[in-house]
C-alpha cells in the first residue's frame, strides 16, 4: 500500500515538472519565432544583413521582440552582429 502511494506521488511530481518545462519551452519557441520574424522584416526592409546565428536565435528566444530590437540596435552601433 505504501509503495503505491509513493509511486502515485512521484507520478504527480513528475507530471507537474514536465508541465512546467513544456510551458517554458512553448513560450521560448513563441518568443524565438516572433523575434526572428522582426529580424527577417528588418533585414528585408532595411538591408541590415544580420546573420541568423545561434546567438541571435538564443537572444530572440529569451527576450522575444525586444531581443530582436536589441540585436538591431547593436548591429547599428557596430558592437555586435
Amino acid at each position: 500500500m505504501v509503495t503505491e502511494i509513493i509511486i502515485v506521488l512521484a507520478a504527480i511530481v513528475i507530471a507537474y515538472l514536465l508541465y512546467k518545462v513544456l510551458k517554458t519551452i512553448k513560450s521560448m519557441v513563441i518568443n524565438a519565432i516572433m523575434g526572428l520574424l522582426v529580424l527577417v522584416i528588418a533585414n528585408t526592409a532595411l538591408g541590415l544583413e544580420i546573420a541568423y546565428s545561434w546567438v541571435v536565435v538564443f537572444t530572440c528566444a529569451i527576450a522575444g521582440v525586444f531581443g530582436a530590437i536589441l540585436v538591431i540596435l547593436l548591429h547599428y552601433a557596430g558592437i555586435f552582429f
